[in-house]
């Protein structure tokens, strides 16, 4: 405190950003008492609004279903470890390729049309994604002289591929970014003491580059693990067009609470659903960092 009006530019500097965390994330917070109240709009405000009988009633409708709960559990953590796994993967590898690329004019260019994807809205991939797979007139049918109906209950195990594809093809090129940075800030000097060691590009690659990137990749996954209840809503809501007969492999805890308030609202059960989201969350990143303090305790984010 005693430097704070030393370096009170700084701190104006700061405040924007301080207000709009403030305004936008925390005191939105206090909005998590309605996960353990009966919502009635006559009453104002959630704040005055009855507590539920029992307390944790929204939190019983969640697992009212204890197959459904199950099945969304399931898929959401299967496809977190898929898109995490295959979406750090091909980060890794696209920011290895660009960055060693000879052309460094055709490689930024590379780099920027790689990014418009993440630009592209779930509702327009969506009409993308049924021009590849349409049981009649679809390019994957076409091509494979086929007609499988991918949008009905015959062709569900097809769907853990689709949104994967579908969520790399959105994500990777914006992703790799991250790791491209990391890469630009690699001291030359290494590669060089490397080629005179006799290193190749693949020894350059495995013993100064991926080194590098682990910090990042660490930060990276803890930062993910956060939100490892949590899925992408538009692309398991949108690109499957919520057709029942795909649940079974596509119905994530996200979709599921937008199926229900369009169906039915209830703003004490969503609240509730969000914030059993939110606490397993969070004890799963200190679990992680815990560990990673553990065994690198360098790259831990506290």
């Amino acid at each position: 405190m005693k430097n704070t009006w030393k370096n009170r530019a700084h701190v104006v500097m700061a405040y924007p950003a301080f207000l709009i965390l403030l305004l936008m994330a925390y005191i939105p917070m206090t909005g998590l008492i309605l996960a353990f109240k009966t919502y009635d709009f006559t009453a104002g405000s959630f704040y005055t609004m009855p507590w539920a009988d029992p307390i944790f009633k929204n939190f019983r409708v969640l697992s009212a279903s204890k197959q459904l709960f199950y099945t969304m559990t399931r898929n959401t953590l299967i496809y977190y470890v898929l898109f995490t796994v295959i979406g750090t993967f091909l980060n890794i590898v696209l920011a290895i390729a660009i960055d060693q690329f000879v052309f460094k004019r055709v490689a930024k260019t590379m780099q920027t049309i790689m990014i418009i994807p993440i630009f592209v809205s779930y509702a327009a991939v969506t009409f993308i994604v049924y021009a590849f797979i349409s049981p009649d007139t679809g390019i994957i049918n076409q091509l494979m002289g086929t007609h499988i109906e991918y949008y009905k209950s015959s062709g569900v195990d097809y769907w853990p591929t689709i949104l994967t594809i579908v969520k790399m093809w959105n994500s990777v090129g914006y992703g790799s970014v991250l790791y491209m940075s990391v890469l630009a800030g690699i001291d030359t000097g290494l590669y060089e003491a490397a080629q005179i060691d006799g290193a190749g590009k693949w020894k350059q690659i495995w013993h100064i580059t991926l080194p590098s990137l682990i910090p990042m990749i660490t930060v990276m996954l803890l930062l993910s693990v956060g939100g490892i209840m949590k899925s992408d809503t538009g692309l398991f809501y949108q690109v499957t067009r919520d057709i029942g007969g795909l649940y079974p492999k596509t119905q994530v805890i996200d979709s599921y609470i937008l199926g229900q308030i369009r169906s039915k609202p209830n703003w004490g059960f969503t609240s509730a659903a969000t914030f059993f989201q939110s606490i397993v969350g969070l004890l799963m990143m200190l679990g992680a960092n815990g560990l990673v303090r553990k065994i690198a305790p360098e790259n831990a984010l506290f």
